[in-house]
């Protein structure tokens, strides 16, 4: 069962099935909804012509959520779902002309120049950071516990992104240096660095592809109708449960020699026994000195933080009702990587402690741009590309229309609610759109 529920949440690897293309208006809207509602009717009286059909009332579902269409072209239109989805802004769509290499050209290339002491300096920014984390930790009393483990757990997160760079071959000009310093920034995540980086540039070479993506994809519908269990299980792991859903991901993905090319077997090995040996001898003496409790306190709690922003970023990166996965044949790189990339800006502390992984396009675009020069490339990109970025500040209105409509595959729509299809199912959807704040 596990394994199916794994496979199905992120593999999708059966045929494709595409929803019918039915409308079912709620009974009850949510406040998101209602905006999307009332901007609908507003455009349709402007002479728009808008993909939305009426239906019979039904009770309540999440709002028709369809790809741009051609009134994409119109500012107004974009405002208004940038509005209700929790956008700042949606760009327009990249002309099917624009290869990717022109984007990377545009950009000056001292962002893509290594710069040792920064590098370093990253590093010495999250020793220090998960330092004092400890202390806090060790310090806090019970009721101050949850504090220091969410400043814990971001402060790990920035290790993680040290070992990303490091994979990318934008920590340093010296492949075995990266390769030490990736394998130890990941080690006390118990996140095997090789697996991990080969799996990882197949996401970047293949961003937004249906099959091929290996980040998150959309349920399949055959995936969603085959088993009432699994069905449940699905809305569970895509709702409530969606922002710790990195850590199946990480099961199913880097611990299976199997999944990996014969060339690649070597070195996959060898990070795993990297990752085991920190289990076998480094939880042991935590226990040693701290007892189970301590082994909670101090790891299992701030782990589970590390993935909360490991899931949060990679789903806020890619998926919203507008963004499509596309299949190998209709797939273009430089709409994915540019179109397809969500820009999200954090509190200061987050991006300062996480090495600023938010910035997220211009990494896309080239993975070779340095951490601590993301934020001069995506200067330049609004720049000169900035019409077709999608930008947002992290928000609760976002995640609520990530969690609450970005659920099943459909070609038409993008994706289809869990509630539009199975009601009965789908009590977690409904219960997070009653319950979840709406502030953007």
């Amino acid at each position: 069962m596990a394994s199916r529920l794994a496979d199905s949440v992120f593999l999708f690897t059966g045929p494709r099935q595409n929803s019918a293309r039915t409308r079912k208006i709620a009974s009850h809207y949510s406040p998101g909804m209602k905006r999307e509602v009332m901007f609908q009717k507003k455009i349709k009286r402007q002479n728009y012509v808008l993909p939305v059909k009426r239906a019979a009332i039904t009770r309540a579902v999440a709002v028709p959520v369809a790809p741009l269409p051609s009134s994409a072209d119109s500012a107004e239109y974009r405002k208004g779902l940038s509005e209700s989805y929790g956008f700042e802004k949606i760009g327009e769509p990249l002309p099917e002309d624009v290869r990717l290499k022109d984007i990377i050209e545009s950009l000056p290339k001292e962002v893509f120049e290594i710069n040792d002491v920064k590098a370093w300096k990253s590093v010495l920014v999250s020793v220090a950071s998960c330092a004092l984390s400890l202390i806090m930790i060790a310090k806090a009393p019970w009721y101050l516990l949850p504090l220091a483990w969410a400043w814990t757990g971001t402060a790990i997160t920035g290790f993680f992104v040290i070992g990303h760079d490091c994979a990318h071959k934008s920590f340093s000009r010296n492949k075995l240096v990266e390769d030490i310093v990736g394998t130890l920034a990941f080690m006390p995540l118990i996140y095997p660095y090789e697996p991990w980086r080969f799996k990882h540039d197949q996401h970047h070479a293949k961003t937004n592809m249906l099959k091929e993506d290996t980040a998150w994809h959309p349920v399949w519908k055959e995936e969603f109708d085959s088993d009432p269990l699994l069905r449940k299980a699905i809305v569970y792991g895509y709702g409530p449960f969606r922002p710790w859903m990195s850590i199946a991901h990480w099961l199913m993905w880097h611990f299976d020699v199997k999944k990996f090319r014969p060339n690649e077997v070597k070195r996959v090995k060898i990070s795993l026994a990297c990752v085991f040996a920190f289990m076998f001898i480094g939880w042991p003496l935590i226990i040693y000195k701290a007892g189970i409790i301590g082994w909670v306190k101090f790891w299992l709690m701030p782990w589970l933080g590390y993935h909360f922003w490991m899931s949060t970023f990679t789903m806020v990166h890619h998926t919203a009702p507008h963004i499509p996965f596309k299949s190998s044949e209709e797939w273009n790189a430089a709409q994915a990587q540019l179109n397809g990339t969500v820009h999200c800006a954090y509190p200061k502390w987050i991006e300062i402690l996480c090495h600023h992984i938010n910035v997220h396009i211009p990494h896309h675009i080239s993975p070779r741009i340095p951490s601590y020069n993301l934020h001069a490339a995506h200067k330049s990109l609004q720049e000169n590309w900035g019409k077709y970025l999608n930008e947002a500040s992290w928000n609760w209105r976002l995640m609520k229309t990530i969690m609450t409509i970005c659920h099943v595959y459909s070609k038409e729509e993008n994706y289809v609610a869990f509630d539009r299809l199975n009601p009965e199912d789908s009590y977690p959807i409904t219960f997070l759109r009653k319950v979840m704040p709406d502030f953007a």
